[in-house]
């Protein structure tokens, strides 16, 4: 289920009619009795179709029957990390022993760290998800730095299955802020079934109104110009609000004009945003939510292939020319005592792919 409808994409450019379906010169050309064969390898390939398209359907129920296995666990992580529950000496001895390796730099620090009265302790694990969500190089570079005092007060993230429509519901559970007075904002996602493939594919998405508090938008900034009158000379000033990037448009649907009213650079933007919003959609389905805890000491990046601990930096990045150079060795010959150096490049994070 990670693929972009493709009525969807029609809608964005135009009929492919033109495009798709062209019969092939070659296949006219056959013989008769060749031609029956091709109508009846036609007829198998509908059969194949049809339980295809029950194989994605029974996926589907399996996915919804596992997630209520999960959800149990799920509250458990819930009531720890809001300060609920304790956990059990049984249980944080299990979890000591599944990752040596994190329980001795966790004994490291708190050798070092001052010992705090009970009573003042810090209750449950403050900033579980915005942590998480940081280590996520695709979450994170929605995140701003004014997103982060709002994130701070997300206490969990849900995953929930439609009854009546194939798809699913993203809901983040927030406490009291200053920001919004919404206490949970949710992304649903909806399917529907290819007539092709017989796959789930996505085709829109809805997101949750938020409901800002008085100068607390992140969506919006606001812009301030001075004005002056040409006759009077008098000044006044002028504000206007402008779009901000922010995390929270996340739960902003993106709106998809009619097909006639783009050029194709829009309509290639357009779908870009779709794939990409609906890419972030199933990152925190089927990685963040269920993997919560990797996430959020980053044991998840080397799964990833983000390892940060498996090289070490050495000097500046720099352009790699090595091809070009190969390709100049026979002309300079006689330059071999020149010293090479290169100048520095900034190298821009892998992507995560979803699996």
């Amino acid at each position: 289920m990670d693929q972009i409808s493709p009525e969807l994409i029609a809608k964005l450019q135009g009929s492919l009619g033109s495009l798709v379906g062209q019969q092939s010169g070659y296949i006219k050309s056959l013989p008769e009795p060749v031609k029956r064969r091709i109508f009846a390898l036609k007829q198998l390939q509908a059969e194949h179709s049809e339980l295809e398209a029950q194989f994605h359907k029974d996926i589907l129920e399996l996915e919804k029957k596992y997630l209520g296995l999960y959800t149990p666990l799920y509250e458990k992580r819930n009531d720890i990390v809001v300060g609920k529950t304790e956990p059990s000496d049984d249980q944080v001895e299990a979890g000591k022993k599944i990752d040596e390796e994190f329980t001795e730099e966790i004994k490291e620090s708190s050798s070092e760290a001052e010992i705090i009265d009970e009573a003042q302790s810090t209750a449950g694990v403050p900033e579980f998800w915005l942590s998480a969500m940081k280590n996520h190089a695709q979450i994170a570079d929605m995140i701003t730095e004014q997103d982060q005092e709002a994130l701070k007060s997300l206490t969990n993230i849900r995953l929930a299955y439609l009854e009546e429509n194939p798809g699913f519901k993203l809901e983040f559970d927030f406490s009291e802020n200053e920001y919004f007075n919404n206490t949970v904002l949710t992304k649903t996602y909806y399917y529907q079934q290819s007539a092709t493939s017989g796959d789930l594919v996505f085709d829109h998405a809805e997101g949750t109104v938020i409901e800002w508090k008085e100068g607390k938008d992140l969506s919006v900034t606001i812009e301030t110009k001075k004005q002056r009158h040409k006759s009077t000379n008098k000044t006044r000033v002028v504000k206007r609000t402008v779009p901000a990037e922010t995390f929270f448009n996340f739960f902003t649907p993106i709106e998809v004009p009619d097909a006639e009213d783009l050029d194709e650079n829009e309509e290639n933007d357009i779908g870009e945003q779709l794939e990409a919003d609906y890419e972030l959609g199933e990152e925190f389905k089927e990685k963040l939510i269920p993997h919560a805890i990797d996430w959020f000491t980053g044991k998840a990046l080397e799964y990833e292939g983000f390892g940060l601990d498996d090289y070490d930096d050495e000097d500046d990045y720099y352009e790699d020319n090595s091809d070009e150079q190969d390709d100049d060795d026979d002309d300079d010959d006689d330059d071999e005592e020149e010293e090479y150096s290169s100048a520095p490049a900034n190298q821009q994070a892998p992507e995560c792919k979803q699996q």
